[in-house]
């Protein structure tokens, strides 16, 4: 009984600590536009609180916060009710919870009315299912009184908001008076429901004005639509490129709807912004599919979302569901896993890149995001630190979007305590010691100049000319870079290819001793010298991006290496003759005129050229040119052929290999393990070949392909 006791005292002690918690994060989160955690902490905040009460159902009273719709109001601006409440959803994190959020629905529908109604859920209300995106902005209610804008409001605590009309009338998009539709007329009185957001390819622009005009930078693009909405001067949010896309419809006179989705018919049709990434489903499954489709785009819309909203369709089995005393019963938001999170900016460091480039990076409390742990994140450049008003010692926002680099977002200016300072840029390189500059005037990157011997510079171009896309060389990553140069055998790239074993002789890591002392190479030395002897026979384009020459990139290398097929023809044209072939142009014909003028430069390929490396490609008889003018995409691997065999087919009919998938591309092939091109392509209703296909494609051309197309 003891333990019993003390287990209670110490759960309500929890949860009296967690309520003061979440309450002080949703009244900076909607009163201050402030937060000063990210949405992924917040939403563990409230998960623990739910289990709490779920756990002893007696803490759960009508104050707790799980019982109630955030955002309470404040007196800056006056008071508008909601003539229909404005609810919050309940969240799922996983496809289980998803799942079974599906079944409680399905099981309750049945209850309600009756199984036939339960077994035969899609089939007797529609498609059961609207799928939507969940967009992280402002809820907002719009009210209408005979087609013209009365009210605008917050959605504050479900029931009263904050009138914020002056400013929202101030945003493109959103109509003081709605069209009239022959279809849906426009009831007297309509609440229109919506989200307010921030575009986010322009919130770097807003922050980076904010700093300088020394105010404190938003942390997210969420904050900056709250912040930037709820101004006092209407001519400030006037001048802030706020958007709006309406969803649903609150309370309204006259209007005959049976389904969820048939309102962003009627909301288009009156005029008003809805959104085109919505799909009504008629099962779990597509759902799901749904999901995880946008969990993989999420980034291809102009606003942040974290999750996507399950509604069910039929407005009869709404009614018939209800609701809690905060959220529906028939809808759900599915929470993506957050891509944002706030952690400590110990340091501000620099690195040296493969070209000079000299980058700050911010060196942070290890924090694990979207999978993964950081402790380092990308700030690009000088400018770019100042831009983004971030200090040493700041909490920042780190965000990492899939497999993107982590990125600072900016700092949480609300918890400085004035120990924080400013970033200064080294004025010699960190590693060399060289004093850095600009490359030519204007450069806003500073770049250390010793490109011949920088060590940074050094092992940089070595991890990167051995990587899978360039000449794809086993075991040459920045370790064994860095034991090449420490050990004397490498003092560039000139001598890569004639590395030999006793040259890594030379240095412990790439040695083992055995049992009778003998030392001898070890398993990934003799790995990495196999692989740079068949690195000697690689196509031209990929030996020109092993060079690092500034601005050649794979792109501008094919392109050379089809029009001149070796070495010596490159080294011999002109900046004329180089800057005519397609997609190089004068500024990447200049810099690699201007590279090859540099002695040990030509030294470099001098050398590969005398250990045996092969610079330049085999002559292919252009056949006829049944691809000419098309654009082929290709993505994952295809049984019989490389990456650049398959280029090749394509580009000697005449066609033209892109990397990226666009309304313009006439077809895309999918192998094995392809990736994200493959959606996109369906995405945009391209035609897509398989292995078969795309042979039928170089065999027979476009029309034959186009028939066994999907």
């Amino acid at each position: 009984m003891a333990l019993e006791h003390d287990a209670t005292v110490a759960a309500r002690q929890r949860h009296k600590e967690l309520c003061e918690e979440i309450e002080d994060h949703r009244y900076r989160y909607y009163v201050l536009d402030a937060p000063v955690v990210s949405d992924g902490e917040y939403d563990a905040l409230e998960s623990e609180l739910r289990e709490l009460e779920a756990q002893y159902p007696d803490l759960r009273t009508p104050d707790s916060p799980t019982q109630k719709v955030g955002g309470a109001i404040t007196t800056d601006f006056a008071p508008a009710a909601h003539l229909t409440r404005m609810m919050s959803l309940d969240n799922v994190f996983s496809a289980a919870e998803l799942d079974e959020w599906a079944a409680r629905v399905m099981r309750d529908v049945g209850a309600e009315a009756g199984s036939d109604a339960g077994s035969d859920f899609g089939s007797d209300f529609g498609p059961a299912w609207l799928c939507e995106l969940k967009i992280d902005g402002l809820a907002i209610n719009l009210t209408y009184e005979n087609g013209r804008l009365v009210r605008a409001a917050t959605r504050g605590d479900g029931r009263v908001g904050e009138d914020v009309t002056a400013n929202v009338r101030s945003i493109h998009g959103i109509p003081d008076r709605l069209v009239e539709s022959a279809e849906f007329p426009v009831p007297p009185v309509v609440e229109v429901r919506g989200e307010v957001f921030f575009p986010s390819a322009l919130f770097a622009e807003l922050n980076a004005s904010l700093v300088a005009s020394g105010k404190a930078p938003f942390a997210n693009a969420r904050n900056a639509a709250a912040g930037s909405l709820r101004q006092k001067d209407p001519r400030v949010t006037a001048s802030r490129p706020l958007r709006m896309t309406v969803h649903g419809i609150g309370s309204h006179e006259g209007l005959n709807i049976e389904r969820q989705s048939q309102a962003y018919e009627v909301l288009k049709s009156w005029g008003l912004p809805t959104s085109t990434h919505h799909r009504v489903v008629s099962s779990v499954a597509d759902v799901q599919a749904f999901v995880a489709y946008q969990g993989q785009h999420r980034h291809d819309v102009e606003h942040e979302i974290d999750g996507i909203v399950i509604k069910v369709d039929s407005l009869a089995v709404q009614s018939m569901l209800g609701s809690t005393s905060r959220a529906p019963r028939w809808a759900i938001a599915y929470k993506y896993p957050p891509e944002e999170v706030t952690t400590k900016l110990l340091d501000i460091r620099v690195g040296v890149g493969r070209t000079g480039r000299v980058t700050p990076y911010g060196h942070m409390q290890p924090v694990r995001v979207a999978g993964s742990v950081v402790e380092m994140a990308t700030l690009h450049n000088q400018e770019e630190v100042v831009r983004k008003g971030v200090l040493i010692g700041d909490t920042v926002v780190l965000r990492k979007a899939g497999d993107v680099i982590p990125e600072i977002v900016g700092p949480v200016a609300e918890l400085r305590d004035g120990s924080e300072r400013a970033f200064v840029m080294p004025a010699v390189c960190p590693e060399c010691g060289s004093p850095l500059g600009a490359q030519k005037e204007g450069d806003v990157d500073l770049r250390c100049p010793n490109a011949q011997s920088c060590p940074a510079q050094l092992r940089e171009r070595l991890s990167y000319l051995a990587s899978r896309a360039v000449l794809d060389i086993e075991n040459l990553g920045a370790q064994s870079a860095a034991a090449l140069l420490e050990s004397g055998a490498l003092v560039d790239e000139a001598r890569l290819f004639a590395l030999g074993e006793a040259d890594l002789m030379k240095s412990e890591f790439f040695t083992r001793v055995l049992k009778d002392g003998t030392v001898v190479l070890n398993a990934n030395a003799v790995k990495m010298l196999e692989s740079l002897e068949a690195a000697k026979h690689r196509n031209l384009w990929r030996y020109l991006c092993a060079l690092s020459i500034r601005h050649v990139g794979p792109t501008a290398a094919q392109a050379l290496a089809r029009e001149f097929r070796s070495m010596d023809a490159i080294r011999a044209a002109s900046v004329e003759e180089l800057s005519s072939v397609e997609g190089v142009g004068s500024v990447i014909a200049g810099s690699l005129v201007d590279w090859l003028t540099v002695n040990w430069h030509r030294n470099i390929v001098d050398s590969w050229a005398a250990a045996g490396v092969v610079l330049e490609d085999a002559v292919v008889e252009a056949g006829p040119q049944t691809l000419a003018g098309l654009t082929v995409v290709i993505t994952g691997s295809l049984d019989g052929f490389t990456r650049d065999s398959a280029a090749e087919a394509v580009t000697s009919r005449g066609g033209k290999c892109a990397s990226s998938v666009s309304k313009n591309t006439d077809f895309v092939v999918i192998g094995e393990n392809a990736g994200s091109k493959a959606a996109k392509a369906e995405q945009l209703g391209r035609p897509i070949l398989d292995l078969a296909g795309f042979l039928v494609l170089l065999s027979e051309g476009p029309v034959a392909a186009a028939a066994v197309a999907r």
